[in-house]
């Protein structure tokens, strides 16, 4: 056995002679893996030759990093498709094939954190100090040459070409009581050959305890503090780490940054710091200016405060004056910090999700029900500082002013809201693509001006906005909570309904909002007016509590829709709460204001210029492997799915939006096999949300819904096929509003056939006063759909359905069979009415199916039945097919009201 070579050690050691040695040589490890992000590599297909699959993956970066986190850790790291694959080992790897480390699967890192040395802040993910224990490359051995099937299957055989790290070794994935952890537990192993080592030689750990790059130990990287990564600010976009000078430089600076500031306060006006000063507020616009002189800013979803320092005393007060200052403490005590004895700030409270956009249902659970996580103040304007009024400069000298002032703050915590000067849209578009709210444009030359004014505007990707609760439904399931609030806003003294919303809580929401509103009800509703069929239970509140709601646009009558519920906005009144509509036109200062009804975009056009559901766009979301096959018949990927579920949205989420649903997830496409998921786990794509569902044993699970494009784009990420709701929404759960029967025949039954059977049903239904719809099951069969309103329960529902089709079985015994027995089906159709059920679900209008060609379930127009051939619609062949999208058969759907009559029932059989 040869043991590793000890040599690098005293080769790195000559890098770290000092300081700026070894920080250069970190800068360059950095760019070096920085410049690796970007490669992508795809591996062999089994039974592929190990010489042309070694060409491909000969080279692969690895790197090992001594962790010194909460406890002192290995981060063993494979560059595997654009990113580290990343196991976190306790003791580090070992040289003796008997000893069996335990590496537990962490998420991946990107490429570039492969180069880091140094200082991850505190109270961030991984917090503490990173070491380049050791680099070099790595390749899977002969025999083992698909890495994905390695990741996918738990046994990864490979060699390392590396500093410290030689030779063959695996890792295989836990089995048993192991494979239940949250996190999935490796074993890395030694395996036989030249390079391994006996148990009573030193560790490799021991031998070797230093950085391979600079030579130095994890104690002098702690002090040098020279590099820091931000784990939280644009990871893998090339700016998450900084390099920086020592403490005594820092401190130097600082100081003489604030003589420059002290300076430039000298010229300003004199005045006693104000309690509070009202804010200024922006004007809601379809589009960016497009002329010089504005800042464009990222619209942020949080809590607008002015940060008041007099002192050590700090007040945090929200847009009408409120002290909030104990619930932001961990933000007022960093403004606390601040070299400047007083200053007055304004900015929103956040909290950063991980792609870089705000959250505010992550805010508002941080804030209201004891969530953890971090705040980080965003400050946009200075009002007041040391006496001086800063409010009459103009908006570009106040920022650069503010930049000073916040000079050494944390920045996870406080810090300057960025800005750019040019491409206000193209700011816009891109928000829109990350799911951040939108923008806001601020004339540069402005002064601060309280209230609204046409200085500042707010340009939004989504709609979201403060509604005012004005009543409640209780959930049709066992849990404490609300099924569907009523939002209203106000109009000229007059309480507007809005339309409703029933998803977005969660289990401590659900308890919060009951909670309160229980204490708010009262006997008649406050709305001026109310649609008859929106009364149905519903529990009437005093017009008090406001939420905010995010939801796909304004209706023709009005109402929101597909609404979502984000949290409840303790900071504004129910009063101010209005309609937020477009209220100019942008121009330049000083022309003359037009006819708004010529001039003015709506919002839902401007957004939709920057999200338009074209086929001709990549959908807004993250995939990986984008030109992974799908589907080998058509040649249907995964950005083209992705593509089609976000180009037909606006007409497939009707018909799953606010409802459960179940997925069909195919990770390897048509010809694998495939699962069903129908409760949330941390896999999902953004957007996804949650509706919790009690069992027949009362056991309460959250079951998957989702209710906007983002979200179902997204699916594509998982490899989902298809898509299957239930019948009922998930404010009436128990009362479905959708009549399934699958027409499922035999094959050797021709489309005349099928489609005489569909009428068949449908002048069944007529009989009983039933209009109907049908599609296509993207199978051999049909579905006949009855919208109804939710007013029977499940197993009346089911009795009826069944009644239907036993007396067509009955009238036509030798076409029709109502009984699942595969053997009797030969020359029949099987009208299947066991979709009607609880927790029974049918694919959902424009899904596609998990079958070779990936077809679609389409809705078809009556008249179409009458066509020689079975109509079959394609994803792989959507541009063919998209035009029939301007005429959807079941566009009139929605406005169908029609209910199971006492006569209908008893047609069948049923008692009313």
């Amino acid at each position: 056995m040869v043991p590793v070579k000890k040599a690098a050690k005293k080769a790195s050691a000559k890098k770290s002679t000092s300081a700026d040695t070894a920080s250069n040589a970190i800068d360059e490890q950095l760019e070096r893996y920085r410049s690796m992000r970007d490669f992508r590599v795809t591996a062999e297909p089994s039974g592929a030759s190990s010489a042309k699959s070694s060409s491909k993956t000969r080279g692969l970066p690895f790197c090992i990093q001594k962790h010194a986190a909460s406890h002192l850790h290995y981060d063993f790291r494979l560059g595997w498709n654009g990113v580290l694959k990343s196991w976190a080992i306790a003791k580090g790897p070992s040289y003796v094939t008997g000893d069996k480390r335990l590496a537990v699967q962490v998420e991946d890192h990107p490429m570039e954190y492969g180069g880091f040395e140094g200082i991850i802040p505190a109270g961030q993910y991984g917090g503490g100090t990173v070491m380049l224990w050791d680099q070099g490359t790595w390749e899977p051995q002969p025999g083992y040459t698909d890495i994905d099937a390695g990741l996918r299957d738990g046994s990864l055989k490979f060699v390392m070409h590396g500093t410290k790290m030689k030779g063959k070794w695996a890792l295989i994935r836990m089995g048993g009581k192991w494979a239940k952890e949250k996190k999935p537990n490796w074993l890395l192993i030694k395996e036989h050959d030249e390079f391994e080592r006996g148990p009573n030689e030193t560790p490799v750990t021991e031998a070797e305890p230093d950085s391979v790059v600079t030579g130095r130990s994890i104690e002098q990287i702690a002090k040098s503090e020279d590099h820091v990564w931000n784990s939280k600010d644009t990871a893998g976009q090339g700016n998450a780490w900084f390099r920086q000078e020592s403490k005594g430089e820092v401190a130097r600076l600082n100081s003489a940054k604030l003589a420059i500031l002290e300076t430039k306060l000298r010229k300003l006006p004199e005045e006693r710091q104000p309690g509070f000063v009202s804010p200024q507020l922006a004007l809601m616009a379809a589009t960016p200016p497009l002329e010089k002189g504005w800042l464009h800013e990222l619209k942020l979803d949080g809590y607008r405060m002015q940060a008041r320092k007099d002192g050590k005393g700090v007040q945090m007060l929200t847009r009408t004056g409120l002290d909030w200052t104990n619930r932001v403490r961990s933000v007022a005590n960093e403004v606390a910090k601040l070299a400047i004895d007083k200053v007055t700030l304004d900015g929103e409270v956040v909290v950063v999700a991980p792609n870089g956009t705000t959250n505010f249902a992550d805010l508002q659970a941080s804030m209201q029900e004891g969530g953890k996580h971090l705040l980080t103040y965003f400050c946009f304007d200075l009002l007041h500082v040391d006496g001086r009024n800063v409010r009459d400069l103009p908006l570009r000298e106040r920022k650069e002013l503010l930049g000073d002032v916040l000079n050494g703050a944390d920045e996870d915590v406080v810090r300057v809201s960025e800005h750019i000067e040019t491409g206000g849209a193209e700011l816009l578009h891109k928000a829109c693509e990350l799911q951040a709210e939108g923008i806001v444009s601020k004339r540069a030359s402005g002064k601060y001006s309280p209230g609204r004014s046409s200085d500042w505007l707010k340009m939004k990707c989504l709609h979201e906005q403060e509604f005012v609760v004005g009543g409640y439904t209780l959930p049709s399931n066992q849990i404490r909570g609300v099924g569907a609030l009523l939002l209203g806003y106000y109009k000229d003294g007059q309480f507007v309904y809005a339309g409703r919303t029933g998803t977005g809580f969660t289990q401590k929401t659900h308890r919060i909002l009951r909670d309160k509103l229980e204490e708010l009800e009262q006997k008649t509703a406050s709305f001026a007016r109310v649609p008859a069929d929106a009364k149905r239970g519903v529990i009437w509140v005093k017009p008090e509590m406001v939420v905010q709601v995010r939801f796909a646009t304004w209706t023709a009558d009005d109402q929101v829709r597909q609404a979502a519920f984000l949290g409840v906005r303790e900071d504004k009144a129910a009063k101010e709460v209005v309609r937020e509509d477009t209220e100019i036109a942008l121009r330049p200062r000083g022309a003359r204001r037009k006819e708004a009804s010529h001039s003015v975009q709506p919002v839902a056009v401007a957004a939709k210029k920057v999200t338009a559901a074209d086929v001709g766009e990549h959908a807004p979301v993250r995939l990986t492997h984008p030109a992974k096959v799908l589907d080998a018949q058509s040649g249907m990927t995964k950005q083209m799915l992705a593509d089609y579920y976000w180009a037909v949205a606006e007409w497939m989420l009707p018909h799953i939006a606010d409802r459960p649903v179940s997925l069909v997830r195919c990770p390897e496409g048509s010809g694998s096999p495939c699962f069903f998921q129908k409760h949330v786990n941390h896999m999902l794509p953004k957007g996804i949300g949650s509706v919790d569902i009690a069992d027949k044993n009362g056991k309460v699970e959250p079951y998957i819904t989702l209710n906007n494009a983002e979200a179902l784009a997204g699916l594509a990420q998982m490899g989902v096929l298809e898509v299957h709701p239930w019948g009922s929404r998930n404010e009436s759960l128990e009362q479905p509003d959708r009549l399934i029967f699958d027409l499922d025949p035999d094959e050797a039954l021709t489309w005349k056939v099928l489609a005489g059977a569909a009428t068949d049903v449908r002048a069944q239904l007529k009989k009983m006063g039933l209009e109907s719809f049908v599609k296509t099951t993207g199978g051999k069969g049909l579905h006949v759909v009855v919208p109804i309103e939710p007013e029977l329960e499940w197993p009346a529902i089911k009795d009826f359905a069944r009644g239907v089709v036993v007396d067509m079985e009955k009238a036509n015994p030798g076409l029709y069979l109502t009984k699942m027995t595969k053997a009797a089906r030969v020359g029949k159709i099987y009208l299947d009415y066991l979709r009607n059920e609880r927790g029974a679900t049918s694919v959902a209008a424009y899904s596609p199916r998990a079958r070779a060609g990936a077809p679609v379930s389409m809705p078809l127009s009556w008249s179409e039945l009458k066509l020689a051939e079975r109509p079959v619609f394609r994803v792989a062949e959507f541009s063919e097919w998209k035009a029939r999208l301007k005429k959807d058969p079941w566009k009139g759907m929605s406005g169908v009201k029609q209910h199971i009559t006492a006569a209908a029932l008893e047609s069948v059989g049923l008692k009313s």
